[in-house]
């Protein structure tokens, strides 16, 4: 017997040999040369966009240099009052946006949280997103008219499936064994929902908010062919009618920057929402 608790003893001896690991560092870049790094594919896509503006590879004419499509939006600016046809277009992007993405959110949770809202809904999504939105938009014209309904329907429909997929998909892949936990500590359902769900499915749904933003104004492009009365669409329409090449391409130019803007808008929400996400994510 005493043999045996003496083996037993020292089998729970500390190893001597055992190291004990450290904690690696978090290496946080400066934001001097985060800045930097980042500027460095945008200078030189404007370097060889210059390039190739003044180069004889394209007819005269047809692309002009960013200093040109800078001095188009002084006129447009100046003679098309810019800004407030900004503000147009942006209000109907953001507005269908709102309608899609809610409308997602809502679709998206009640598919994640529940096997009959993914069995009652999830093939008709799919079956919609199959159908592309610039083909719709004959139908619409016929059922809406030409006034703004058809344009803020069409963005809808064409943003509403990324906020579906990515938040079903982030609802569904929350560990069960956290929801376990939060119903042992006494959450309701609503208050497990609420505090847990969707705060651990946030990166998905940011992911999927990220995409509407961005097909919101591939949709604002294929709404604005409607009879826009103003907006960028409007302008660009006019232009092209006009044969204003370089007042089109400046248009084209300020669809690319909304979009921009838009994903960079997200990344700052998500930077600041996702706090927690430092500690766990590999990036």
């Amino acid at each position: 017997m005493g043999a045996f608790l003496k083996s037993d003893e020292s089998a729970v001896e500390p190893n001597a040999d055992l190291v004990i690991p450290q904690v690696q560092a978090v290496k946080v870049r400066r934001n001097s040369v985060t800045l930097i790094i980042r500027l460095i594919v945008p200078v030189l896509i404007v370097v060889g966009w210059t390039r190739l503006a003044g180069s004889d590879m394209l007819p005269e004419n047809t692309m002009p240099t960013p200093v040109e499509v800078f001095r188009q939006w002084t006129l447009l600016w100046q003679n098309d009052s810019l800004l407030s046809q900004i503000g147009m277009s942006l209000r109907r992007s953001l507005l269908g946006l709102l309608i899609g993405a809610s409308l997602g959110f809502v679709l998206g949770l009640f598919s994640g949280l529940t096997t009959l809202g993914e069995e009652l809904i999830d093939a008709p999504l799919q079956m919609f997103r199959a159908i592309p939105f610039i083909a719709l938009t004959p139908l619409f014209i016929l059922w809406f008219g030409i006034g703004e309904s058809p344009k803020i329907i069409l963005i809808s429909l064409a943003t509403y499936y990324p906020m579906y997929a990515n938040t079903s998909t982030g609802v569904r892949n929350v560990d069960k064994k956290i929801v376990e936990c939060a119903s042992v500590f006494g959450l309701s359902r609503k208050q497990t929902v609420r505090k847990v769900v969707i705060p651990l499915a946030l990166p998905n749904i940011f992911t999927g908010l990220r995409l509407s933003m961005v097909i919101s104004i591939l949709a604002l492009v294929a709404a604005e062919q409607i009879n826009a009365q103003s907006g960028i669409g409007n302008l660009l329409l006019r232009s092209a009618n006009y044969g204003q090449n370089f007042a089109v391409f400046a248009c084209v130019i300020i669809y690319a920057l909304a979009g921009l803007f838009a994903d960079l808008l997200i990344r700052v929400v998500e930077r600041y929402t996702l706090r927690w996400r430092a500690g766990v994510s590999v990036r």
